[in-house]
C-alpha cells in the first residue's frame, strides 16, 4: 500500500510536522476566537438510551489506549534497558491492556454510533464533523484491534521498537526518521496514518473537549445558592418610595407592612 519511496517520506517523514503545526495552531485559535464552541456538545438530554454504557466504555477505553500509546512510544528505550524491562515483557503488556481497553472502547463506539446514525433526532442535531470523527474513531479502533492479530505472530518486541524509535526521531526532529517504519506491515501503517489523520483534525470537532479537563474543581471553595420560598424582600433605605414604586411594590407582594400604632395614637 505504502510500497513506494518518496511515498513513505512523505507520509512518515513530512507529514508528522504538518499534523502537529495544525492542531498545535488550530487548537489555539478556536479557543481564542471561540470559546463557546468547546464543549462536548452532549446529546443525553434527547435520548439517554444507550449513552450511559456506550460512553463509560468508549471513555474508559479510549483513555487507557491514549495514555498506553503515549507512555508506550515515548519512554526512551534507555530507560528499559536500565529498568530491566524487557522488549517481550512490553510487548505482551501492550497487547494485554490494548487489547481489553481495544474491546471496551470498539463496543462503547459502536453503540454511541448507532445511536447517533439511526436515532432520527440525535442524527438532526448532529454536525458533519460530529459522525465524521466517530466514524475515524471507529475504524481507527477496529484496525489497531486488526495489528494486535499481527503482533502476535513476532512477540520479541522487535516491531515496537521500530515504532518508538521512529515516534522520538520525529519529535527529536531527525529528517531520517521515517525509514524507521518503511518495511512494517502495511496495516501498522495505515494505523499510524489514522492517528495523524485524527491529530489533524482535532481542533475542528468536539475532540477539543479532552483538553478541559475541570482540576480547578478540587480547590474551588464550596459555595450554594439559597433562595427563599417568601420572595425577594424589600431593602430598608430609610427613604421614602414614590407612589409608582409603592404600586409596583404592591403588584409584585412586597408592599411593606403597616406601621403599628404607638400606644400614643
Amino acid at each position: 500500500m505504502f510500497g513506494n519511496f518518496s511515498l513513505d517520506y512523505l507520509i512518515f517523514g513530512i507529514l508528522p510536522y504538518a499534523v502537529l503545526a495544525i492542531a498545535l495552531i488550530g487548537t489555539i485559535a478556536r479557543y481564542e476566537r471561540d470559546p463557546f464552541t468547546w464543549k462536548s456538545s452532549s446529546s443525553q438530554l434527547l435520548r439517554r438510551k444507550q449513552l450511559m454504557w456506550g460512553s463509560v466504555l468508549f471513555h474508559v477505553g479510549i483513555i487507557v489506549l491514549f495514555f498506553g500509546h503515549l507512555i508506550g512510544l515515548f519512554t526512551p528505550i534507555w530507560l528499559l534497558d536500565a529498568l530491566g524491562i524487557s522488549y517481550g515483557l512490553k510487548q505482551w503488556m501492550a497487547v494485554i491492556i490494548g487489547g481489553v481497553a481495544g474491546t471496551a472502547a470498539f463496543i462503547g463506539c459502536t453503540m454511541l454510533l448507532h445511536r447517533r446514525l439511526y436515532d432520527t433526532r440525535i442524527r438532526n442535531n448532529s454536525s458533519f464533523a460530529d459522525i465524521g470523527i466517530l466514524v475515524i474513531l471507529w475504524v481507527q479502533i477496529l484496525v489497531g484491534m486488526g495489528t494486535i492479530i499481527l503482533t502476535l505472530g513476532h512477540m520479541d518486541g522487535a516491531k515496537m521498537i521500530q515504532f518508538m524509535t521512529w515516534s522520538q526521531s520525529v519529535m527529536g526532529l531527525q529528517i531520517n526518521a521515517w525509514t524507521e517504519v518503511v518495511d512494517v506491515h502495511w496495516l501498522y501503517k495505515f494505523h499510524i496514518f489514522l492517528g495523524m489523520v485524527i491529530v489533524a483534525l482535532f481542533p475542528f470537532t468536539r475532540l477539543v473537549h479532552m483538553l478541559s479537563v475541570p482540576i480547578r474543581f478540587l480547590w474551588r471553595p464550596g459555595y450554594q445558592i439559597v433562595r427563599s420560598r417568601e420572595g425577594a424582600k424589600p431593602v430598608r433605605t430609610g427613604l421614602k418610595p414614590f407612589a409608582r414604586d409603592k404600586r409596583a411594590m404592591k403588584a409584585a407582594g412586597m408592599a411593606p407592612k403597616p406601621k403599628a400604632p404607638t400606644p400614643a395614637e
